[in-house]
């Protein structure tokens, strides 16, 4: 379906029931189809709702308004509009900055906050060159393969995944593949995430070169005190595409563990 939010045309994909939503953010790269195998696993039991980046997947791609505010402002006019009562938001790198931000505001509704691979709320600490490197990372094909095959995984993914992942990258609007490693990766989001209260859980891979462990444990951990991190054996950063079976295990238990509260 079609939601017009925040003067944004967003493609939402929806599965499943509940009383419970589970409202899903993709990465860089990514869309809504990112979480597919991962949510229809989970869709037995929670309304899933997973939208695209305006710019990416089938979402509306303006020429600007791509900070970690106006991607915020988009999923927040979706759950808005969908009415969702009761709700945990799962955020993967990219959409986890913009989760954290989201959380940060303590929204009606919101019950719990899985990061998945997520961004920091700091500024990332890239040089010009890798900058550069990042903002073509996806403008071609060859580029892309050599990026999940290099940076983004550790286990390959099938056929099927690994040309999803491949056509989204590609399918993104030029203006949203330069806006993150220009914009909202720099953006500085310390401030806000210190008022998270809702229960958050950090998933992370243990072979994730984009948002290393280490670097969530110095730059993301210490600004969420209450959150508790697991990390995912052989794993890269894409583990919604890697090991989404393991993922949806982990985010099964962590909201189940909320309605039992």
């Amino acid at each position: 379906m079609e939601i017009t939010t925040n003067g944004t045309r967003i493609h939402v994909a929806q599965q499943g029931s509940g009383e419970m939503a589970l409202v899903f953010l993709h990465y860089y790269g990514g869309s809504s189809r990112t979480w597919e195998c991962a949510a229809s696993e989970l869709s037995e039991r929670y309304r899933i709702v997973a939208t695209d980046h305006r710019g990416w997947g089938e979402s509306e791609a303006p020429a600007t308004g791509y900070g970690i505010a106006e991607l915020a402002a988009d999923a927040e006019g979706v759950i808005q509009t969908l009415a969702l009562k009761r709700y945990v938001l799962v955020g993967h790198s990219m959409g986890g900055k913009v989760a954290q931000l989201i959380a940060s505001r303590q929204p009606g509704g919101l019950e719990g906050l899985v990061l998945v691979a997520p961004s920091p709320p700091s500024p990332a600490l890239l040089s010009d060159e890798e900058r550069v490197m990042l903002t073509g990372a996806y403008r071609t094909r060859e580029s892309v393969e050599f990026v999940i095959d290099n940076i983004l995984t550790a286990r390959s993914l099938d056929a099927a995944r690994r040309e999803q992942a491949i056509d989204d990258s590609l399918k993104g609007a030029p203006q949203a593949k330069a806006a993150w490693p220009n914009v909202a990766m720099l953006e500085d989001i310390t401030a806000e995430v210190a008022s998270i209260d809702t229960p958050t859980i950090v998933v992370s891979g243990e072979f994730d070169q984009v948002d290393r462990i280490e670097t969530l444990q110095a730059e993301l951990m210490p600004r969420i005190p209450h959150a508790t991190m697991h990390i995912l054996p052989g794993v890269g950063h894409l583990s919604p595409l890697e090991a989404p079976s393991e993922l949806a295990r982990i985010i099964a238990r962590f909201v189940a563990g909320i309605e039992r509260r």
